[in-house]
């Protein structure tokens, strides 16, 4: 019996006695084998100064102060137990454990909801944006999300996330993600059709400009656009402030110009705010979902990113055409004052650095 419960001989042989006497004491419409009092007290009653200690190696560790001996710790519940321990308080790690979720106290980790200094015409850009999105759907004319999703290096590198394989069977990758283990890098650039919930994702393979950006929105009208809005007069993109399709880059611009006059159509582009990237709808429509689909699988070469970004769906209806972009991109391109000017640029009443239309320019007849 000892060896299947782990409790002392003595206290089976007790216990054994106690029932085969039958002294209880009713209390309630339970029975009870040990007497009212029995037993040890309870922490807080043998330190009563238990909870206060606790609370002030808390707030010392959660307010830094300096003079704290926690500052520097996890704030394990061993660790925690060992300090209350040296100040008086002999408690172990379970009546920590105890005592925090009693406090209110749980494991919680970052959370990202910080955006930092707001602009002070944030939330009238975003009622902006909202109106032209409905004014262009009325009249069924495009609107697309547009976006660089993050670099990812290519090669046998550890990719976050799991996924399932014969136990004892794991891709085995670089222990080091250093560049030149690899096989150069993919720029997946996306463009998403808010209203179908279609996209192209460009992946290039040199550098994310300007040229490259537009480009991206280019292979998605020939890809995908074109035959989806044929009646269209007019298209609407919204994009994030900076990057490559930021809202000073004059290149941006005069690539969009090249654009315009080549698909026949107006280009009316909607910056979001600074800061608020994480509200264009292509990061929780498209990219949030390639990342899921590739998760746990390295990205060992162009093909694998190719066919895993094409194999994106959801149950909502999303489709995703991926295509390979072997353009060699040059940075730093330098845009002269007449080349600029040339742009048909028509910036809006409302928030003008961020809201403008470039209308295409009449071809010249031979």
């Amino acid at each position: 019996m000892s060896l299947l419960t782990g409790m002392s001989r003595t206290t089976i042989t007790k216990g054994a006695g106690e029932l085969k006497s039958r002294k209880r004491i009713r209390l309630g419409s339970g029975d009870n084998v040990r007497a009212l009092g029995g037993g040890r007290k309870r922490t807080e009653e043998v330190h009563p100064g238990l909870r206060r200690d606790l609370e002030r190696i808390l707030d010392e560790t959660t307010r830094g102060d300096p003079m704290s001996p926690l500052r520097w710790t996890n704030k394990s519940l061993q660790t925690i137990a060992g300090e209350l321990s040296a100040g008086g308080t002999p408690v172990g790690k379970m009546t920590v454990g105890r005592y925090l979720h009693e406090m209110g106290y749980s494991l919680q980790g970052n959370a990202k909801t910080r955006e930092g200094r707001q602009h002070p015409n944030r939330d009238a850009q975003f009622r902006y944006i909202n109106a032209q999105v409905r004014e262009f759907t009325s009249t069924g004319d495009a609107v697309i999300s547009v976006d660089t999703k993050k670099k990812e290096l290519i090669g046998a590198f550890k990719n976050a996330g799991r996924r399932w394989r014969r136990k004892g069977h794991p891709h085995k990758v670089n222990v080091h993600d250093f560049i030149h283990l690899g096989h150069g890098k993919a720029i997946p650039y996306g463009t998403y059709d808010i209203e179908r919930d279609r996209a192209v994702v460009n992946v290039g393979i040199t550098h994310d400009t300007a040229e490259f950006a537009v480009e991206s929105i280019r292979r998605w009208w020939r890809m995908d656009g074109r035959r989806a809005y044929p009646l269209s007069t007019r298209l609407l993109i919204c994009a994030d402030s900076g990057g490559s399709n930021g809202a000073r880059l004059r290149a941006w611009k005069v690539e969009l110009q090249e654009l315009a006059d080549e698909i026949g159509r107006a280009i009316t582009v909607c910056h979001y705010p600074p800061g608020t990237s994480k509200w264009n709808k292509i990061e929780h429509r498209l990219f949030s979902f390639i990342s899921l689909n590739w998760r746990g699988r390295p990205l060992v070469n162009l093909e694998t990113v190719i066919d895993l970004i094409g194999n994106t769906r959801t149950r909502s209806g999303l489709r995703v055409k991926a295509v390979l972009d072997t353009n060699d991109y040059e940075t730093g391109v330098k845009i002269p004052e007449d080349q600029f000017s040339a742009v048909k640029l028509h910036r809006h009443d409302t928030h003008p650095a961020w809201n403008y239309t470039i209308s295409q320019r009449c071809r010249e007849v031979p």
